[in-house]
């Protein structure tokens, strides 16, 4: 199947040698962020942006794909993005018990991200948000691609840098500017927007790393090819590894415009968690490799 052209292109990287993983004073041992390894990957290319709505519509468009929360009739929202009197009406039965800024929303999807009344007015350029890993492997399928596996994912985030919290460097703003789209002020209530921006921003947001891609920590969480453990890779591999062969959950690394120090300071690039493979949220994309 011919390629079809994504947004900046894609980025070839050479194969090498990095440091994967990190023994951050605010990683999470159920993560399985560590210990540091040496990890090989053989060169591959891997897009400069993350998905945008665009590229989404015309993969929908020439397939007629239908993703899982179309399916499902809905997908979870975060509560600050919907209209105060319609979180105060969804908020009494629609919440996560362990995380009560999200909501179930009928009707959210890709095209409505926050449901109901919600467009992508403005944000063509944006990731594409509310599919599940199952609808990013499909428009990898019709783009000739595939997901980055999460040491791909890795060595690219770190744009050459060895060692580093975040992809230019270890101080989270850099000459007093800020590099990522994360939660600014006190999660969940309050949000100064310093960044920019509330939700998501788009796909070039912001100064490419050292590999020249966009948004690699902050804006939305990655998507990548890898089932979850926190322990595998302490006894398999550590060349072009792909992670298990069965998992619960599937990897998604880079964090989002939710992240936040004092909740979720996973928008550094050792930094992991994972879903159900048929999860849609508001905050997780995804970029493609081959």
């Amino acid at each position: 199947m011919p390629e079809r052209t994504v947004g900046a292109g894609m980025a070839l990287l050479p194969d090498g040698t990095f440091l994967m993983g990190s023994e951050d004073a605010d990683a999470r041992q159920k993560d399985g962020e560590g210990p540091p390894r040496e990890v090989t990957v053989s060169a591959f290319e891997i897009d400069r942006t993350a998905v945008t709505n665009a590229q989404f519509e015309a993969f929908v468009a020439a397939t007629g794909h239908r993703t899982e929360a179309e399916s499902f009739g809905w997908a979870y929202v975060f509560k600050g993005l919907l209209p105060k009197p319609r979180q105060r009406r969804l908020a009494a039965t629609q919440d996560v018990p362990a995380a009560p800024w999200w909501l179930a929303v009928q009707g959210a999807c890709w095209r409505k991200p926050e449901g109901p009344g919600s467009s992508l007015k403005g944000r063509r350029h944006h990731p594409v948000v509310q599919v599940s890993w199952n609808d990013a492997v499909a428009f990898c399928d019709w783009a000739g691609k595939r997901l980055p596996t999460e040491a791909e994912w890795e060595y690219a985030a770190r744009g050459g840098l060895v060692g580093k919290r975040f992809p230019w460097g270890d101080e989270l703003m850099q000459g007093g500017q800020h590099r990522c789209n994360i939660w600014q002020g006190r999660f969940p209530d309050t949000n100064t927007e310093d960044d920019g921006y509330f939700g998501t921003a788009p796909a070039t947001s912001y100064r490419a790393n050292g590999f020249g891609l966009y948004n690699m920590v902050g804006n939305v969480w990655e998507w990548c090819a890898d089932w979850f453990s926190r322990d595998w890779h302490l006894t398999h591999t550590s060349v072009d590894p792909a992670g298990p062969a069965s998992g619960a959950g599937r990897v998604l690394r880079g964090g989002s415009y939710l992240c936040h120090d004092s909740y979720c300071n996973r928008y550094r690039v050792a930094a992991r968690y994972s879903n159900t493979p048929d999860t849609a949220t508001g905050n997780a994309g995804f970029r493609c490799a081959k």
